[in-house]
């Protein structure tokens, strides 16, 4: 639940998902309130106020490969090079992670970011350990490895250095063509059986896409991407998610149709998933963005996830239920079926796996 805040205007910021900075009350933080008179908030008198620009902060964490025992994902350790995403997706589950460093999972999770410029050399040195046994690690799960300022900081980049070097495979989620500037290493990789490549689209309409995703690449550009990938031989997903009941659940038998026409191998739905803060959050974008609609959404939502915003068990959080989530389902499986997708699971190969020295050179003898 967010603490009040004495602004109860709530407007769209031109390149932002969030519609506002307010402070959740899990961990008891302070509110936050807008300062100033009428005019400030307001703005009537000299436009709307600057837009917030997005500052990076270093931020050099002890260990980066992450461990998790959860059943509903198909990977057991990650490496997230970045806190916070500029994509600015309103629907992004990992807005609360912002609130556990008092800050807000609004606008600040996607304008006061945290970039670890030490994960290729803390990546190197769990790999070189004795004990280490490789399993696909799993790129851009909570925050995006290509978001923006990967232009500028290329930890990704050099993330998948440390991997093919010593032959570790991985999988890589995005929701941006910027993949595509990595595709030497991502081709390599791929013909040793080494990466699979996921691209998220979320529907086919720009206009949609920049409410809901501020500055992901435009949907054309990922199909783009993705047939780029398929025509360099690495194995590729097309993610449709999330699905979000009445406003984009009528694109998935489009991209789907795309999908298949440009080759790629496999396809994917998730459901919206409405985490602590990101339910309020939402609620405030479509206030915003759909007023006409928000009432009709918000309860094919809870249609979906028995009578609540969100369902936070493992074992049934990523698998709605009623008859809404049937209808996505049968939806989504008779597209697959006249697109010509199938349904494919890479396995990457971890017997190559060569471990690293931790001077950046390979054993002589690993």
């Amino acid at each position: 639940m967010f603490l009040p805040m004495s602004d109860p205007q709530r407007t769209a910021m031109k390149g932002r998902g969030a519609a506002s900075s307010r402070m959740p009350g899990r961990f008891g933080l302070a509110a936050r309130e807008a300062y100033g008179d009428w005019r400030d908030s307001a703005a009537t008198l000299d436009g709307p106020p600057p837009g917030l620009r997005t500052t990076v902060t270093e931020e050099r964490p002890r260990s980066i490969l992450s461990f998790n025992q959860s059943p509903d994902v198909p990977f057991d350790r990650s490496v997230n090079s970045y806190r916070g995403c500029e994509h600015g997706c309103i629907y992004c589950y990992a807005r609360p992670t912002h609130a556990y460093h008092d800050l807000s999972p609004g606008l600040d999770f996607e304008t006061r970011l945290f970039a670890k410029p030490n994960a290729p050399e803390l990546l190197r040195a769990t790999l070189a350990k004795p004990g280490y046994r490789p399993r696909p690690i799993a790129l851009g799960t909570n925050t995006d490895c290509y978001q923006p300022i990967e232009r500028d900081w290329r930890i990704t980049r050099q993330v998948l250095d440390v991997c093919l070097e010593a032959r570790h495979p991985v999988t890589i989620t995005t929701k941006s063509d910027r993949v595509l500037d990595d595709l030497d290493l991502v081709v390599r990789m791929a013909r040793e059986n080494l990466v699979a490549v996921a691209i998220s689209v979320t529907s086919l309409d720009p206009d949609l896409s920049r409410k809901l995703e501020p500055r992901c690449a435009a949907p054309a550009k990922r199909l783009a991407a993705l047939g780029r990938l398929v025509e360099a031989g690495v194995p590729t997903h097309c993610s449709v998610s999330p699905v979000i009941p009445a406003i984009t659940d009528e694109f998935m038998e489009g991209i789907v149709a795309e999908a298949g026409r440009i080759g790629v191998p496999s396809a994917g739905w998730i459901p919206l998933r409405l985490p602590h803060e990101v339910a309020p959050l939402f609620r405030e974008w479509l206030d915003v963005h759909y007023p006409e609609r928000a009432g009709k959404v918000m309860s094919i939502v809870r249609s979906i996830r028995g009578g609540r915003d969100n369902d936070p068990n493992f074992g049934t959080r990523m698998k709605p239920e009623g008859v809404w989530a049937d209808l996505f389902r049968s939806r989504f499986a008779i597209a697959c079926k006249r697109a010509g997708i199938g349904k494919h699971r890479f396995e990457l190969d971890c017997t190559r796996f060569r471990r690293p020295s931790t001077h950046g050179q390979l054993d002589l003898f690993a």
